[in-house]
């Protein structure tokens, strides 16, 4: 069975596989179509034919997908520290040098299917030796270009404001606003404050960098979604359903405390010090919707967030790091794995009804 890590990596790389189809099929037809009331043919060019175009179609496809799978498990790695400049002419370098060695292996298997015969025939070889010497092969290298480029800018684009973000701004999802359910993590890291201060700006940026980069982990591994930092904080949402199956957004929790001991000897080497962190639990009903007109964002509204960011900040004055209200509780099924304790009823700065909160730990 996929892990949700897995299934998000698919999810992001399949529309690399669609860009590339829509762009081959479209430049397809384009030529086919300028050249199909002309006798004369470049050399090397194949004669497209149903065999001839299903290849391609799937060859097409398979190049896609297989520049998503190396975008996104390897080049993001290699490049996350780079500059934007750096990163898109280093990339630029490997993907051309990648797509040439692509040419080299799909135009002879094209060239064999047309010409029914095998790949290893002199035939076939002193085609591709004409297509490369051919404006067919400009033409192709441009196509691969455009489909190059705007994959890349896809994969900058997702990375950047989410993919999950990314699909729903496409599909118009939130275009007109929509009341749904859910959960809502604020986690904020203790003694901020103090880091900043010892470390310096620039040094505490890093940190915050490699936390964030830490912590993102859990969030994926519980379905959950980003929604926002702000400074040290960052708000987690999960849909009611994919928060409360198997006590995800609990267990997200637990797993970014886990996640950070792990990599401890890592933050104590490089900064000195081990960042902690609290955070406030709550359930509701928000409106979800798009917003904004220089600068667009799907945001929620809703008395919960403020009712999550009040409940987080008890946590330092009950002394403990997680704090649930009472209507997620009764939402979830923690008693086979979490300790429940309850912390009484508390008034939450600012709001007139008061709330019982209870902490959880592992049993």
């Amino acid at each position: 069975m996929l892990s949700q890590k897995q299934k998000r990596n698919i999810v992001q790389i399949l529309p690399f596989g669609v860009i590339w189809l829509l762009f081959g099929m479209i430049f397809l037809l384009v030529e086919f179509a300028a050249t199909k009331d002309y006798d004369y043919r470049p050399k090397g060019v194949i004669e497209i034919d149903w065999q001839v175009f299903i290849f391609a179609t799937i060859a097409v496809t398979f190049v896609g997908i297989l520049i998503g799978v190396i975008e996104l498990l390897f080049l993001n790695r290699l490049f996350s520290k780079s500059s934007f400049l750096k990163k898109i002419i280093g990339k630029l370098v490997i993907y051309s040098i990648f797509l040439f060695l692509i040419i080299v292996i799909m135009f002879p298997l094209a060239a064999s299917i047309e010409l029914n015969t095998t790949i290893l025939d002199n035939l076939v070889w002193k085609k591709f030796s004409d297509y490369l010497q051919s404006v067919t092969f400009l033409s192709t290298g441009f196509q691969m270009f455009v489909s190059l480029g705007f994959s890349l800018f896809y994969a900058e684009i997702s990375e950047n404001i989410g993919h999950g973000i990314l699909v729903n701004f496409i599909t118009g999802k939130y275009h007109k606003p929509k009341q749904e359910q859910r959960i809502f993590m604020f986690l904020d890291m203790k003694s901020s404050t103090t880091i900043a201060e010892q470390l310096g700006d620039a040094t505490y940026f890093k940190l915050l960098k490699e936390y964030y980069r830490i912590l993102s982990d859990a969030v994926i591994d519980s379905s959950g979604e980003i929604y926002q930092y702000v400074g040290d904080e960052m708000v987690v949402s999960w849909k009611l359903n994919n928060g409360i199956k198997n006590n995800n957004c609990v267990r997200c929790f637990f797993k970014m405390k886990q996640d950070l001991f792990d990599n401890q000897e890592t933050f104590q080497e490089e900064f000195n010090v081990f960042p902690k962190f609290k955070a406030g639990f709550h359930v509701g009903t928000v409106t979800t919707g798009e917003i904004g007109t220089l600068k667009k964002e799907i945001i929620f509204t809703g008395d919960v967030l403020n009712a999550a960011a009040r409940i987080q900040a008890l946590c330092n004055s009950l002394n403990v790091d997680i704090l649930i209200s009472e209507d997620l509780i009764e939402k979830l099924n923690l008693n086979v794995e979490f300790l429940v304790s309850p912390l009484g009823t508390h008034e939450l700065k600012g709001k007139l009804q008061t709330m019982k909160l209870y902490s959880v730990a592992l049993q």
